[in-house]
């Protein structure tokens, strides 16, 4: 475990789905889902690892073998769980990771950590894809919370767009292929995922 007490990580399960059609937190490998899978990533890495889930999500299996911070919010997106992360504790950063994200290996998450600074409030990978960053693999600094709360308070929920709009930190992908997502039925061809029967 990393030596950090000011980070704790936020794994992002709140999403509808509805490109893939089923609840992505639960889509297995290996007999594991993409849910415990990456809860246990950041586990390896920060002291403290909570599941943002909506809160018709709380008492879902798989969502209720971890503590779980409860959206706040309806409509915001990924903001509403990292929002409420924020108001549950002011006084820590938060890395932030998508549950669908089957690539992203700790390589990748120690070098976001050790690249971390509260001189910036978000520090990021840029895509290897269109060089814009990747806010759901991220760290939203303790100090960020007012930055995300004006833009919200703008309309902009888009936490790409927040990011774009900020000084934040960007770092080049160590792994090129760590932060591809599963979407849809397609993306999971060829990767051994499937959903639990």
């Amino acid at each position: 475990m990393t030596a950090t007490n000011t980070i704790h990580g936020l794994v992002l399960s709140g999403g509808k789905s509805r490109r893939m059609g089923a609840d992505k937190a639960l889509l297995m490998q290996n007999g594991e889902s993409q849910l415990s899978r990456a809860v246990a990533l950041l586990q390896r890495h920060l002291p403290k690892v909570f599941v943002s889930a909506r809160r018709d999500q709380a008492d879902e299996a798989e969502r209720s073998k971890f503590e779980q911070i409860t959206d706040r919010y309806d409509d915001l997106g990924p903001v509403a769980g990292i929002l409420s992360a924020m108001e549950s504790d002011s006084t820590v950063s938060w890395l932030v990771l998508a549950c669908d994200l089957p690539n992203v290996d700790d390589e990748t998450i120690a070098a976001l950590i050790a690249a971390h600074t509260e001189e910036h409030p978000f520090t990021a990978y840029r895509s290897a894809h269109d060089g814009l960053p990747e806010p759901l693999c991220a760290i939203f600094s303790v100090t960020s919370r007012s930055n995300v709360e004006a833009f919200v308070a703008e309309g902009m929920i888009c936490p790409r767009k927040m990011l774009i709009r900020s000084n934040t930190l960007l770092l080049n992908q160590v792994n090129p292929i760590s932060l591809d997502n599963m979407n849809s039925p397609e993306d999971l061809e060829g990767t051994g995922m499937e959903f639990a029967s």
